[in-house]
């Protein structure tokens, strides 16, 4: 069990990915996106263990800048607040954070005193302000002791005042850190794809918190992986089919795309989340969010703005981009992930690496 593994990720351990990744094939290749998180494992009293934590995306660091973002509902059991006003606007106006399915409460309020405390809102007349917050969950009551509420105000700022742009702590971690993916231990996975310079150069980022679908189902590079390994799986009971699981995805791109682009980006994670064997099954809760951090200052709530927008007939690259990433940001997920033991003494194995490896190589 870890806070934030080292090990080999998708394409270090020879997955075969299409695409070229930037840098840090992460959602912080996208210039001024900052990741956070705040993990919170612990034993409580009996056979309760606290395995949870919250995670932050700050699309434009820690300065107040709305963002142009759309959304899409894949499957709609679960929640992503926020995304009322966020449609209607087509800003998103401060970080997104992703925990459990019962802390969505009390990190929505301590996203609202975080944002409040650190000055990051701008008053629509002397005095006046209001906040919608965006924050999303999975469901960890598997692992984690759901009901005790340990998600806290405190964990919710930690995660904030953590958030960096560079390389992203993937798996046990953050709002991932109690989370099962395919019925192997699940968690937080992030990619990129760097488009060449006759593309456009853009870049586009995915962050996944992978808490969905049912071993058989799992393919990995075009590979039917969960056929092959069909032993280690969860022990302990508990609702460990798959099939009530759920994903959040948060698109990040530095192209100029207005909400109704972005609307479309973040559908198009649909298929990438297909390509790994999701069918968004009936109680997934299946949320998707994409933002730009182009147009800077569009927001501005005086004056007629100039915005820059990509001509739709030239979106094709950052749709097929974020397909790629977001299938790439689930084998990340699965891959950072270690073996886990949680409440009531219920084990979620981690995808064995080495395994992994052989069923590759003999599909090749």
């Amino acid at each position: 069990m870890s806070s934030g593994s080292a090990k080999p990720r998708a394409r270090q351990l020879g997955v075969p990915l299409a695409g070229t990744p930037g840098a840090l094939n992460a959602i912080t290749d996208v210039a001024g996106v900052e990741v956070g998180h705040a993990t919170i494992v612990a034993d409580a009293d009996g056979e309760k263990r606290v395995r949870t934590g919250v995670t932050a995306i700050l699309p434009r660091g820690r300065r107040y800048d709305p963002v142009f973002a759309g959304w899409f509902s894949l499957n709609g059991n679960g929640e992503m607040t926020g995304t009322t006003w966020l449609g209607e606007s087509g800003f998103l106006e401060g970080p997104v954070l992703l925990t459990n399915t019962h802390s969505v409460g009390v990190v929505r309020d301590a996203a609202v005193a975080w944002m409040i405390e650190r000055g990051l809102y701008e008053p629509s007349a002397s005095g006046y302000f209001w906040l919608l917050p965006v924050v999303a969950e999975t469901y960890d009551g598997l692992l984690n002791d759901v009901n005790g509420f340990h998600v806290r105000p405190e964990h919710v700022f930690a995660a904030l005042d953590s958030a960096a742009p560079g390389p992203v702590a993937e798996g046990n971690v953050g709002g991932g850190t109690g989370m099962m993916c395919y019925q192997f231990k699940g968690g937080i996975g992030t990619a990129s794809r760097r488009l060449p310079a006759d593309r456009g150069g853009w870049t586009v980022g995915v962050l996944i918190q992978a808490n969905f679908g049912r071993r058989r189902d799992l393919v990995i590079a075009g590979v039917p992986v969960g056929r092959e390994i069909t032993d280690l799986m969860p022990e302990g009971g508990g609702p460990v089919d798959g099939s009530g699981g759920s994903a959040i995805v948060v698109v990040a791109t530095d192209a100029p795309l207005l909400p109704h682009q972005l609307n479309r980006l973040a559908r198009r994670v649909s298929m990438g989340l297909a390509r790994t064997g999701s069918y968004a099954a009936n109680g997934s809760g299946d949320i998707f969010l994409a933002f730009s951090t182009a147009n800077g200052g569009a927001a501005r709530r005086r004056g007629v703005k100039t915005v820059r927008m990509l001509p739709n007939d030239e979106m094709n690259p950052l749709l097929e981009a974020t397909v790629q990433a977001t299938a790439e940001s689930v084998v990340n997920a699965l891959l950072a992930a270690e073996t886990m033991t949680g409440h009531r003494g219920r084990t979620v194995h981690a995808l064995p690496h080495d395994r992994l490896k052989q069923v590759l190589a003999g599909r090749a």
